[in-house]
């Protein structure tokens, strides 16, 4: 890990300080305002972020991290489709470093944070980390050959197993593992990039090449297709605070690394892969029909859904494998992938060739309108739409930061005008109206203390690096959900609730009248109005916030996506009809009498809380009237 010394020599290098001992650093910032009026940035150093797991400098210096275009000479460009390098390539793994989105908010988090962006960067450039130049923490000494490409191919081939498993895992990563020492993770602490990388260019994958194998040295590697690997970037943690007993998260001292490094006990702001280890999909395959592009028929790891198996070579000198995995890596981002293009127009170095940018874009949207199911029906007089999550996570999962699902209903009168609209949203204003119908996020700010320290309201915020508290989250739990599994992983509702074994979530509208239709769609939308001016607006270091805020805007203000669409037809009850048969006759007028009687509330048929003259009256003129 990062020692004291090293930040001391950092920090005087970098012109923050000069001389000052990190007590007076943590001193005058609380003079300045960290204990009362508010001051930023906090004082972190890169202790405060430090994890355990391979550390810069930990990979043989004639063994570094290689570029994803030596490895496109074999695996890529035979199959746009589905080859490993040109669908790699056009992921937002492939470019998780060039996403403008990300170098915005990380700006911001250096500018809440010092060196916050180093815990950014591990999981965005880990060749940059794992090579040391991830320093500054703005990312401005990567290089363009290897950690601007974000998670490469030689990053994740080189990945160990932390766990190691006699007869399975690859023999060389015992070693592997016992020479990092201290600094091997546990299963638990291997969130945010806390991962081990083979110090050798060994590259691991689930086949075995057998003997006559000579391209480069490889090593049989099951856990390339188990979901904890997955875990090492998709459950994410703010390591500088840690969850107190009564459900809160406080600071940690400065210049230290967190006390455990326990997943489940930092600040969770992303659980993807805890989500998925407390569903039905890790007890086992789950049948899900015709969804995510595999061609198998029960899904149970993350990669059976984002990396879908198929029929394909996965080297341009084999024959076609069974069950190859495709490298597409789907996910919910359908707009970024321009953006990047426009702002690194070598579509060569890039490899953001127009076409795979259109095969990605096309596969995000099949997967979103595979990961729900919409129902339509008449519930006591309402329109009742129910939403059933199909994935193995949360829905939706993953960065909270200005990623909303909601509901948006239209309501329609017998000459087919709207009369009604819920969940309206504007495309030329990006503007949702949310105060009528449901909005499913994930909503994290600061408590009362972190507001003191830092001149931040208290509150839902975006300044990510600095929420300690989590607000708001409804968004719908997956097969399998138990209240106290989602809390044991710091991923319980809040703000909501869910039964236990519920993995669909119902909300009613009131029908208007006149109402003969209804038109109902699930809308999905990666990055808000809201998120992307926080970007622009809280950006006092350098231009990329205006940059991104304008790419927004070109690429149709990060488009909205229509997971699921349907209607229905709207026949009221007749409420003359008390027998529920659709018929009108001597029975629902005997009914009509009993209740009245014995002032049952189904014969107020005023509803104004008594029984006379004019409830006698209603009814009969409704049973005169007949039913439709």
């Amino acid at each position: 890990m990062q020692s004291t010394s090293r930040f001391n020599a950092m920090l005087k290098k970098s012109g923050l300080v000069s001389g000052l001992t990190l007590g007076a650093t943590f001193a005058a910032w609380a003079v300045a305002g960290g204990g009362g009026g508010g001051s930023l940035p906090v004082p972190t150093t890169l202790n405060d972020f430090a994890l355990p797991g391979t550390q810069p400098g930990g990979l043989d210096k004639n063994h570094p991290m290689v570029g994803a275009d030596s490895c496109a000479s074999c695996h890529g460009f035979y199959d746009s489709m589905h080859d490993p390098y040109s669908t790699w390539s056009a992921s937002m793994m492939g470019q998780s470093m060039r996403d403008p989105v990300f170098l915005a908010a990380l700006t911001i988090a250096n500018q809440d944070a010092d060196f916050a962006g180093a815990l950014c960067l591990r999981c965005h450039s880990p060749s940059g980390f794992l090579e040391d130049r991830y320093l500054p923490t703005d990312g401005s000494n990567l290089n363009d050959t290897v950690d601007l490409q974000g998670v490469g191919c030689n990053f994740c081939h080189r990945m160990v197993d932390p766990v190691y498993e006699p007869g399975v895992s690859p023999m060389v990563d015992q070693g592997i593992i016992n020479m990092l020492g201290a600094d091997a993770p546990t299963v638990a602490q291997t969130h945010s990039a806390a991962f081990i990388v083979d110090p050798m260019d060994r590259r691991r994958g689930p086949y075995d090449e057998g003997p006559n194998f000579f391209y480069h040295e490889w090593q049989q590697s099951p856990f390339h297709q188990e979901s904890q690997m997955c875990a090492t970037c998709h459950d994410v943690s703010n390591p500088i605070f840690t969850a107190q007993p009564d459900g809160t998260y406080t600071l940690n001292d400065l210049d230290a690394a967190h006390p455990t490094g326990n997943v489940y006990e930092t600040f969770p702001e992303q659980r993807t892969y805890s989500e998925w280890l407390m569903s039905d999909f890790a007890q086992g395959p789950v049948a899900i029909g015709d969804r995510y592009e595999t061609q198998l028929n029960a899904v149970s790891s993350c990669q059976d859904c984002h990396m879908p198996e198929l029929e394909s070579p996965a080297c341009l000198f084999e024959d076609a494998r069974p069950d190859y995995s495709t490298h597409s890596f789907s996910g919910a981002n359908n707009w970024v992938l321009n953006a990047i293009r426009n702002l690194n127009p070598n579509d060569f170095v890039t490899g953001l060739l127009p076409e795979l940018v259109d095969q990605a874009i096309e596969r995000t949207e099949e997967m979103m309108r595979d990961a729900s199911d919409m129902e339509l029906s008449i519930v006591e007089g309402n329109l009742n739409v129910r939403i059933i999550n199909q994935t193995g996570h949360k829905l939706p999962t993953g960065y909270p930061e200005g990623r909303r699902m909601w509901i948006n209903v239209l309501f329609f009168d017998a000459g087919d005008n709207v009369i009604a609209e819920h969940g309206a949203y504007d495309e030329n204003t990006a503007e949702l109206t949310t105060v009528d119908t449901k909005v499913y996020e994930m909503k994290i700010g600061l408590d009362a203390a972190i507001a003191a320290m830092t001149g931040l309201p208290e509150g839902e915020s975006f300044h990510l690096t600095l929420a300690n508290k989590v607000f708001k989250d409804n968004r719908i739990p997956p097969r399998g959900f138990t209240n106290a599994n989602f809390e044991a992983i710091q991923a319980a509702p809040i703000a909501y609730s869910y039964d236990d074994g519920q993995y669909w979530d119902d909300t009613q509208f009131v029908i208007p009248s006149g109402a003969v239709r209804a038109e109902a769609k699930v809308r999905y939308q990666l990055t808000s109005k809201e998120y992307i001016e926080f970007l622009r607006d809280e950006n006092t270091t350098n231009t990329l916030g205006q940059e991104i805020y304008d790419q927004w805007v070109i690429n149709g203000k990060s488009p909205v996506m229509d997971m699921d669409m349907g209607e229905i037809a709207i026949v009221l009850p007749c409420p003359a009809d008390l027998t529920g048969d659709g018929n009108l006759d001597f029975f629902d007028i005997s009914a009509f009498l009993s209740a009245f009687t014995s002032m049952d509330p189904a014969a107020d048929f005023t509803s104004d809380g008594m029984f006379n003259f004019f409830d006698v009256s209603a009814f009969l003129n409704a049973f005169n009237n007949g039913c439709p």
